[in-house]
């Protein structure tokens, strides 16, 4: 009788355990956590990274969660992969990761086999170049630059570009450059400290468009030979977007992936990019800069995708380049 009543007492245990469990549903599946790294607070790429970040958290029932996490940019998010684990994902343009994995530039001394582990997930709003100046010009040439103190950060994508593009146009011996965190640049520019600073974001940014709420701005419109010159895509800020600029600006963009490395196992990737792609929609109603993202910017990806992303984009039926696969 004793036996049968402990026999009894397990099974009703075991029942009632399974049924607990049951009862908890998407709940009780076990979170994954990944560390999203960007861009600085307060600039469109974070935003980017908090929007993206709910839109997971959201699409996963809350059982794939990323931390959005403060960067320097696109420079400091691949240094960090020298040390950072297998949940680690961040934004860099593909020409960089492509410099990382050459070993050239700010990337001279690192690890190249480190670098070699990236892969790619999708494709985020691309950079970008914003020149902004002091003044109620509307558009002007790069030439105006000529004998300005400007800010452009460090230690950025954006900041690399500026110093080229002003040796490139011959500005390099004629341009201040302020020592100080591009953070600092619309604070500094309505204040007067500096007369113009340089950001690579997404349209519309929000830092270009609090200080041209505040103080009248000038944007850089280059010409088609100029473009030409630098090398990068084309891009046209249509008039209107910020307060005083009715024309269209002329300036370049560059392609920005979301990458991780080939430490992430294979089922995160899958569920972390068919996550991604299932709540753009939902992304672009939130903020028009994720309408832009397309498949069809992975074509820029200078890396191999991540297996796992692989996998979602072939079950997609989309068409890779040969070069990603």
């Amino acid at each position: 009788m004793r036996a049968r009543i402990c026999s009894f007492f397990r099974t009703g245990s075991v029942l009632a355990l399974a049924l607990t469990m049951a009862s908890l549903g998407p709940v009780a599946q076990a979170q994954t956590r990944m560390t999203y790294k960007s861009a600085l607070a307060g600039t469109a790429y974070h935003q980017m990274g908090s929007e993206l970040a709910q839109a997971i958290r959201q699409g996963s029932d809350e059982t794939l969660l990323l931390t959005n996490e403060e960067s320097q940019g696109s420079v400091q998010n691949i240094q960090e992969v020298m040390n950072r684990q297998e949940r680690y994902v961040f934004t860099a343009p593909p020409a960089l990761v492509a410099q990382a994995q050459a070993g050239e530039g700010v990337f001279a001394s690192h690890d190249r086999e480190r670098f070699g582990a990236i892969r790619g997930l999708f494709p985020v709003p691309s950079l970008t170049m914003h020149f902004v100046m002091a003044g109620d010009d509307g558009t002007t040439s790069i030439d105006a630059l000529s004998g300005k103190h400007v800010l452009i950060g460090r230690g950025t994508f954006s900041a690399g570009e500026a110093a080229r593009y002003f040796r490139l146009f011959g500005l390099e011996d004629s341009v201040r450059l302020a020592d100080a965190s591009i953070t600092n640049g619309p604070e500094a520019l309505r204040e007067g400290r500096i007369d113009a600073f340089v950001t690579a974001s997404s349209y519309p940014t929000p830092n270009v468009i609090e200080t041209a709420s505040l103080v009248p701005i000038t944007l850089v419109s280059f010409t088609a030979e100029q473009i030409a010159q630098t090398g990068a895509v084309p891009q046209v800020i249509p008039g209107g977007t910020y307060p005083g600029i009715a024309q269209p600006t002329h300036t370049t963009s560059m392609p920005v992936v979301a990458y991780t490395t080939e430490q992430m196992d294979v089922e995160t990737a899958y569920r972390l990019t068919k996550l991604f792609w299932e709540q753009q929609p939902w992304l672009a109603e939130q903020s028009a800069w994720w309408g832009s993202v397309t498949p069809d910017l992975l074509t820029h990806l200078t890396t191999p995708l991540h297996p796992g992303a692989r996998r979602y984009y072939e079950e997609a039926g989309m068409e890779l380049p040969a070069h990603v696969r």
